[in-house]
């Protein structure tokens, strides 16, 4: 009877929200909460900033995908065994962080925020794979959105709500300490309802064979190579291009390069030192053995239109991507919004209205179907950039602005009357709710692209290549932005979603046939 219940389909959707909640619980803890402790502390600004490199394994958890693909814990099964003991060793970190003293102990405390990023970029692993894996064809549109949903209240708790229960005047006075010991207790006990409740993955799921020890070296080979390309692009590229710039205009140190330019000249270098990486990567992992990694691509790669997918990846956010890289600064410096009033917008209305777009998106998917979706979300991901457009051109007060009352919810609260501008509401509520649609849509669609055999490898690779847009465009967003002026910004951005939706129109047909079965198309199908 239990085991009936706990396979049956709301039970799997309701863990998938657990999880959900349970990936996006330490993000905060390793990143914003952790820097207001810090600054609570006394800890100086330059090293604060430093700290922002400990969510570096975030970007690179796709080195080590291979190896739970690949690796069984000897109980609890597949995806389930790597979950718990991910999970304790979460809850223990957190708790070993609350025993140190940031101003006094801040190497120790970097450390151990490094590894709650490492374990929390590794449980994102296995949560993607399991929800990919257990998740039927027909539910992976309001899966993915209730895993939105589930992901959003953690932030909510652990990177909003947390600084109510430290604030000493108008909320609990909690010690970080304190706060940090109950994320812990929060997470052990996730850890315990995974191991409990947490259905299994089908029989059929299991791991793919290949030699253990040359995976582990291959791995490790693969690891030499990154750091390789690194190396390479900071003390070579940097230099070589640095160089380049001063023999062109010649800089001084009384004839500084222009700042725009530089911007330029940085993001080539990287560009470089990515296009020596990326190659040098492939040849390491190829000529190591690491046959997981390998087996994964190379199954990858048998689907039909392999290519034209990641570069589909890649496009379907982007103009979401250019435009979210300098909302701020626009709100703040380009219309001269005050920054308690961006905050009540983002914070307390903004966030709801995704969650709300991320729950709405997963029903509407049940009837669009992953195509049209995809089409139709992404349309209207592309006109909310336009909002921004009119912000910028009709400026504050163009609609007048709405007093919103004080209030104490559950989750969320506003202690005094806030007048809040009716055009930026508008504006930053329809780009919230429409990008809530299109992330439940786009994670449905890379579910549906993974092979079940290899779901962590390729949904953690189809992940970072998603990434390229939102990290990489913006040193190019503020080059543009000051270069061709807000409202011009405003219309790039919008047309840069076109190449995405023209790109997914195109692929059509093979989009539709990965609503049918249950791995990825591949050129026999």
């Amino acid at each position: 009877m239990i085991h009936s219940f706990q396979t049956s389909p709301a039970w799997r959707l309701f863990m998938v929200t657990i999880l959900g909640f349970a990936s996006g619980l330490p993000l905060a803890l390793s990143g914003a909460a952790l820097q207001t402790w810090l600054t609570i502390d006394n800890v100086k600004i330059e090293t604060i900033g430093f700290f922002s490199l400990v969510g570096l394994p975030y970007t690179f958890k796709f080195l080590w995908a291979p190896l739970m693909d690949r690796f069984e814990p000897p109980f609890l099964g597949r995806r389930r065994g790597w979950l718990v003991i991910i999970q304790l060793a979460l809850a223990a970190s957190l708790a070993l962080i609350s025993n140190f003293k940031p101003i006094d102990q801040t190497e120790a405390v970097a450390l151990v925020a490094l590894l709650i990023a490492f374990l929390s970029a590794s449980q994102d692993v296995v949560i993607d794979a399991y929800r990919t894996d257990v998740l039927l064809t027909t539910e992976r549109g309001i899966g993915s959105s209730l895993s939105v949903f589930g992901y959003r209240m953690a932030m909510i708790l652990s990177g909003g709500i947390a600084l109510v229960w430290a604030d000493t005047v108008s909320g609990n006075g909690w010690s970080w300490p304190q706060i940090y010991m109950i994320m812990a207790t929060i997470m052990a006990t996730l850890a315990v309802v995974t191991a409990l409740f947490l259905p299994s993955v089908p029989k059929s799921n299991v791991a793919p064979t290949s030699n253990a020890r040359n995976d582990v070296q291959g791995f490790f080979a693969l690891l030499s190579a990154v750091v390789v390309g690194y190396l390479f692009t900071v003390k070579i590229v940097t230099p070589l291009c640095d160089a380049l710039l001063q023999s062109l205009y010649s800089v001084t140190p009384e004839n500084p390069a222009p700042t725009d330019l530089k911007k330029w000249i940085d993001l080539i270098s990287l560009l470089i030192g990515l296009g020596f990486t990326i190659p040098l990567a492939w040849w390491t992992s190829r000529k190591a053995k690491f046959e997981t990694l390998n087996t994964s691509l190379a199954n990858y790669f048998t689907m039909k239109g392999a290519a034209s997918i990641l570069a589909l990846i890649i496009l379907y956010k982007l103009g979401d991507a250019f435009a979210g890289a300098l909302t701020t600064p626009f709100l703040i410096k380009g219309v001269g919004f005050a920054q308690a009033e961006i905050g009540v917008v983002n914070k307390v209305i903004g966030i709801w209205l995704t969650i709300l777009g991320a729950i709405l998106g997963g029903i509407l998917m049940v009837r669009l179907g992953l195509f049209r979706s995809l089409l139709l979300f992404g349309f209207l991901q592309m006109l909310s950039n336009l909002g921004f457009l009119m912000v910028a051109n009709l400026g504050k007060d163009a609609w007048g602005s709405l007093a919103l009352p004080p209030f104490d919810l559950w989750i969320v609260s506003l202690k005094e009357a806030t007048n809040v501008d009716l055009l930026l509401v508008t504006a930053i509520g329809f780009e919230n709710i429409t990008g809530g649609m299109g992330t439940a849509a786009f994670v449905a669609l890379l579910m549906a692209l993974c092979n079940q055999k290899f779901t962590a490898t390729q949904y953690a690779l189809l992940s970072a290549f998603s990434a390229v847009g939102r990290v990489w465009v913006g040193p190019m967003a503020g080059v543009l932005a000051t270069t061709v002026g807000w409202p011009t910004f405003f219309i790039f951005s919008t047309i840069a979603a076109l190449p995405g939706l023209a790109m997914l129109v195109k692929l059509r047909s093979i989009i539709n046939l990965l609503d049918a079965p249950k791995g990825p198309i591949t050129a026999d199908d």
